[in-house]
């Protein structure tokens, strides 16, 4: 089953200058053995061109069918309990394009329990890199527990590659919601947050989506780009890229 997710997007940064924005955004949630090319239901494609689509290849090591790929990762990790269904939360190429910050893999175990979280980041260069989260115990994840991984993947230019997330999480087939903070020695120093309400994804949704966003191929990289001139502006210190982390997921 894939749903259309009609969402929020909120960061806030709280030093050394503040600044925040908000922004809708429409990403999609879909079980990920519902992603089988090819396939095509209205404006929506997997593997095909469309109004809307999703391209295989954007995931996970690229190559690798996506509900092995998350599979694979869990055995990996160790992660055996997450044995039940796996959403991807994901912005949809709109006309083939896209830029993806941040798609989230959902693992739940038999009995519907979210078990871990895989938080699949892209930055402006073309790198990815995946902080898989679950708990230490490996107990289900409530909308209440804290998640931590330590950063080491390069995202924005203002800000070093240091530091510890803080994920919380919530999804339900009516509702998800991620929270995110990032913390350094002197506190949190960026707030985001993604979520909003699920629907059965139809061409009408998809087209009601687009009417309210018209601009939505292009909104998320120019904000990224806008909101990077602000923070220049305010005279916040500018980091150069460091070399990518080694290994593609971490924790």
């Amino acid at each position: 089953m894939i749903r259309l997710l009609d969402a929020r997007v909120f960061h806030a940064r709280m030093r050394p200058r503040r600044n925040q924005f908000r922004y809708g955004a429409l990403y999609l949630v879909a079980n990920v053995d519902a992603l089988s090319p090819p396939q095509r239901e209205g404006f929506f494609s997997v593997d095909r061109t469309n109004l809307f689509s999703i391209r295989l290849s954007d995931y996970g090591d690229g190559v690798t069918p996506p509900a092995r790929w998350i599979r694979n990762v869990l055995d990996s990790w160790n992660v055996t309990e997450a044995d039940g269904e796996a959403w991807l939360m994901t912005m949809p190429r709109i006309l083939g394009y896209a830029f993806n910050p941040v798609s989230f893999w959902f693992c739940f175990d038999r009995d519907g329990a979210l078990r871990a979280v895989l938080a699949e980041v892209n930055n402006t260069f073309g790198e990815r890199h995946s902080y898989l989260c679950f708990r230490d115990d490996h107990g289900p994840i409530g909308p209440q527990d804290t998640v931590l991984a330590r950063k080491v993947f390069h995202v924005s230019p203002f800000i070093e590659v240091e530091g510890e997330y803080s994920f919380k999480f919530s999804a339900t087939a009516e509702r998800v919601a991620v929270s995110i903070d990032l913390s350094d020695g002197d506190g949190v120093l960026l707030r985001t947050s993604v979520g909003g309400l699920a629907a059965p994804l139809t061409s009408m949704r998809l087209l009601g989506a687009l009417v309210r966003n018209p601009l939505f191929p292009l909104k998320v990289i120019a904000l990224i780009h806008y909101q990077a001139a602000k923070l220049f502006l305010k005279g916040v210190r500018h980091f150069g890229k460091p070399v990518p982390p080694a290994l593609p997921i971490s924790r």
